[in-house]
């Protein structure tokens, strides 16, 4: 069970990365082991670079912790699992660390990143059924004393995945997936609205997992961190440029030139200009730092697959992620960004027209 962890092991994949503290101040403190910066990987080049000695990490935007591991935390549905699972152990959840945290997430989470202490809370049975799982998801959002006994399943299967909705993490057809269910605020028809904007993504060349729509209800997604019983490192934009995903802290300018800095392929620029094209025309608004992620496979880094891509409101009525300034963006708007970037007009011209013309039945109005 859960103990007061004073010093965090951590792992890439099964190679031993570093060690991290809590100093004085409430600061995360992380060293490299000496034989991982012979051998180990870049994994967040732009503030965690490989070198010697004690690191300590900022005090914002993430509370004291560094961005890497950050990435590793659940948000908002998954805090609500593990908070309620601690309340019912009569564990204060405020009195938790990070480090704390960090060793419940401690091989379960999204990426290659592990943790020891390993203090999962794990259940004792394994949950298949969807219109169970949705029925007692919608009980933990209606109820402030949830009693329900497959709490611990719940954890689970969703206490280490990112996001504010309901989700589990689930094996289908013997390969990792991650199934979502509605909100309290989220329409009845959600799941069959966000496999429908995955269908009219692909269609506009946007880069996307496998996604399903199961039991003609909840939408489901192919994990793609994962690769066979390959793990693969992801981080989010989040996490890498330390931009904090509660409010507006990036422009789409930011993210286009980071991805071109942080991958050296111009292609996956271009991915990430596509995708802008994408949320702006289909109000996709909700487009913060924590829905950007890239992705580190044979020593390539790369934009990952697109996710979360449903029509939302965003902040205030805006996109979280600017438009050359602008929280919401017209056509001029949009070539601007490609001209600011670097990118070939004319090319940036086609892909508007790709991403319009397969993305008509979507459309917010203005466009």
């Amino acid at each position: 069970m859960l103990k007061d962890v004073k010093l965090l092991n951590i792992f890439d994949d099964e190679q031993f990365m570093g060690r991290m503290v809590i100093n004085a101040e409430a600061m995360c403190v992380f060293e490299y082991e000496a034989d991982y910066l012979v051998n180990g990987r870049q994994l967040s080049p732009f503030h965690l670079p490989l070198k010697q000695g004690a690191i300590t990490a900022r005090r914002d935007p993430f509370n004291g912790c560094f961005g890497l591991f950050s990435d590793s935390l659940p948000d908002g549905w998954g805090n609500l699992l593990i908070d309620r699972f601690l309340l019912s152990m009569k564990i204060k959840p405020n009195s938790l660390s990070v480090l704390d945290r960090l060793s419940i997430v401690g091989k379960m989470g999204m990426g290659v990143l592990r943790y020891e202490p390993d203090y999962p809370l794990e259940s004792t049975s394994q949950i298949r059924d969807l219109n169970l799982l949705a029925s007692e998801v919608s009980k933990i959002l209606s109820e402030n004393q949830y009693k329900s006994g497959i709490l611990s399943e719940l954890v689970e299967m969703g206490g280490s995945s990112g996001g504010a909705r309901p989700k589990a993490m689930l094996q289908i057809d013997d390969e990792p997936w991650i199934v979502k269910f509605k909100s309290s605020f989220d329409p009845e028809n959600m799941g069959e609205i966000e496999y429908q904007y995955s269908l009219i993504a692909k269609k506009c060349l946007i880069d996307m997992p496998e996604t399903r729509l199961l039991e003609g209800r909840y939408f489901g997604v192919k994990r793609f961190d994962r690769d066979g019983k390959h793990k693969i490192h992801i981080h989010s934009a989040s996490g890498l440029l330390y931009a904090d995903h509660r409010f507006p802290s990036l422009d789409y300018i930011d993210l286009i030139k980071a991805t071109f800095v942080l991958t050296k392929n111009i292609e996956e620029a271009y991915k990430m200009y596509r995708l802008m094209i994408f949320n702006i025309l289909t109000g996709n608004k909700d487009d913060h730092a924590k829905n950007f992620s890239f992705i580190l496979k044979d020593k390539e880094w790369k934009l990952s697959p697109a996710y979360d891509l449903v029509p939302s409101d965003g902040y205030r009525g805006n996109h979280s992620t600017t438009i050359n300034g602008k929280g919401q963006a017209t056509k001029i708007d949009i070539m601007d960004v490609a001209q600011i970037c670097n990118l070939d007009v004319k090319k940036a011209e086609r892909i508007f027209d790709i991403v319009y013309s397969n993305s008509k039945s979507i459309h917010i109005s203005g466009f």
